[in-house]
């Protein structure tokens, strides 16, 4: 009987070293290469803000700011973000001093149950930055229409349409939708 020889298993490794800068302070981590920045800041640093809904990308609870711009960090892999800046819920705000979003929130009362307000709160940033830097939505009147049209590259007036549009991947399971674009167009330039 004639035998057969497996080759060698070719083992890579399963988990990297990564620095994950979270809210200003560097934080030396060993991760799974599966491990989401969610579940990073959830697990391993116990940052509880940003929520876990869907898994899926689907309803924006995990929105959290990466350099600045939103991602569904369920979505995104911890070793992807290695040195990059993030910015949670938990770091939003000025010390005792509520970030201007969180007060307006409160005053417009923006929440009910309150689970999805840490990706509503962090994707109402990205999206004032987003109109600031210029970039249009899908409702944004196009350049040459004569509909007013901001000139490519000027910042978008945040309408409450403009809001809407571009909050559209955050759900609220309570419906407070109206007030949270109350509190965005409190804020927005």
């Amino acid at each position: 009987m004639a035998t057969t020889s497996t080759p060698p298993v070719e083992h890579r490794p399963t988990a990297s070293q990564i620095t994950l800068r979270v809210n200003g302070a560097a934080h030396r981590l060993t991760v799974d290469h599966r491990t989401t920045v969610l579940d990073a800041l959830r697990e391993h640093l116990g940052l509880i803000g940003a929520k876990k809904g869907c898994d899926h990308g689907q309803c924006g609870a995990c929105t959290v700011l990466i350099d600045g711009h939103r991602i569904n960090s369920c979505l995104t892999l911890a070793v992807a973000a290695d040195g990059a800046q993030i910015t949670t819920v938990e770091g939003l705000s000025d010390g005792e001093q509520p970030h201007p979003l969180q007060r307006a929130f409160l005053d417009h009362d923006g929440f009910q149950c309150g689970y999805c307000t840490p990706g509503q709160l962090c994707s109402a940033i990205g999206v004032l930055a987003e109109a600031a830097d210029g970039h249009p939505s899908h409702v944004t009147p196009l350049p040459g229409t004569g509909s007013g049209a901001p000139p490519p590259g000027s910042p978008v007036p945040l309408t409450s349409s403009e809001i809407r549009e571009r909050m559209s991947g955050n759900l609220c399971r309570c419906g407070a939708y109206t007030n949270i674009v109350d509190a965005i167009e409190e804020v927005a330039p």
